[in-house]
């Protein structure tokens, strides 16, 4: 055993957040107190989703959802990060991530209220524009407008923004090995004190069971999944996952059973595989090219068999139906 390794205690704290739990795993130098920590860690996430709950009705998010249109409107700093990035990726996916599904979202029945058959039907007639064609910012004056009625979701991204939150206050601790996430949405920090990556799985797409499909190994990265088989609503006898099709504006008809983005933010990372999760294997893969994803696909043959293919660097090859390579403490090569 290394001495660093015998100079280093473990720890592993957590709590409540946006509906679910954060997780923090770190090793520190002994007689450090996790008190203050944990207490900070808290702190983070609860800024986060006290700025963009859509389940909070006095949230920043959704006092801006209320606010005037063609008014600017001020938000505070973190909602602004986001807004950028998700505009950002709305743009770079020709739409595929888009912010403006609220409404959406809500008359499916995934916020806070139940499905409304109503507003379900309205929504499917109504044309869409996406939210970098609607919103405006001023990042330096910290200020929003909106040129149209809009609801914002950040659903899609503001785990993966809150994962980043718990690793950006760990290093104001001096901490330098650890691993942090918020449900599925992980971000690893330095190596292990043994020297080694850590390992993330990647699930196995079965709403039955967590077994793990594909075992990566990262540092100084982030990883995000997003699938078909945790949360969806039944219509007609037909299961209906909860990411959204902007361009239908309703539940995607087709998808892969899940894309898994390696990103150096976990925001961007959440937020692309939402995206290659609405364009499929085919048309996502291609865009993770065009765009120097690394991205992970999992489909569902007719027989149940479940094949990976494997886009970027990170990947190198991948064996179809089976594991996908481990990557490198770089997550740069398998």
């Amino acid at each position: 055993m290394s001495k660093m390794s015998t100079d280093l205690t473990r720890h592993a704290l957590n709590g409540p957040t946006m509906g679910t739990r954060w997780s923090a795993l770190f090793f520190a130098a002994r007689g450090v107190d996790p008190a203050p920590v944990q207490t900070a860690l808290q702190a983070a996430v609860d800024d986060v989703d006290h700025q963009m709950s859509t389940w909070n009705p006095d949230s920043a998010l959704m006092r801006l959802n209320a606010a005037p249109v063609d008014r600017w409107w001020p938000v505070p700093a973190h909602l602004m990060t986001v807004l950028q990035l998700g505009l950002q990726i709305g743009k770079d996916s020709n739409g595929a991530f888009d912010i403006a599904m609220g409404d959406t979202v809500t008359a499916w029945g995934f916020g806070p209220s139940d499905a409304d058959p109503t507003a379900i039907r309205a929504l499917l007639d109504q044309p869409r524009r996406p939210a970098h064609e609607l919103l405006e910012i001023d990042p330096t004056a910290g200020l929003v407008r909106k040129r149209a009625p809009i609801a914002l979701d950040l659903n899609g991204i503001a785990k993966g923004y809150g994962t980043d939150r718990l690793a950006e206050t760990l290093a104001t601790f001096d901490i330098t090995a650890a691993l942090v996430g918020i449900d599925g949405e992980m971000r690893a920090i330095g190596l292990r004190p043994s020297g080694t990556p850590w390992t993330i799985a990647v699930e196995k797409p079965d709403p039955d069971r967590r077994t793990p499909q594909s075992i990566l190994s990262l540092t100084n990265a982030a990883v995000a999944t997003s699938g078909d088989y945790r949360h969806w609503v039944t219509v007609q006898g037909r299961q209906l996952s909860h990411t959204m099709d902007p361009g239908r504006g309703a539940p995607l008809l087709a998808s892969p059973a899940s894309v898994t983005v390696i990103a150096r933010t976990c925001a961007q990372a959440d937020a692309w595989a939402t995206a290659l999760m609405v364009r499929g294997a085919k048309t996502g893969a291609e865009m993770a090219r065009q765009n120097g994803l690394d991205a992970l696909f999992l489909t569902r043959a007719d027989d149940g068999t479940v094949n990976s293919m494997g886009i970027g660097p990170l990947f190198g090859h991948t064996n179809p139906g089976g594991n996908t390579p481990a990557l490198a403490p770089t997550g740069l090569t398998p």
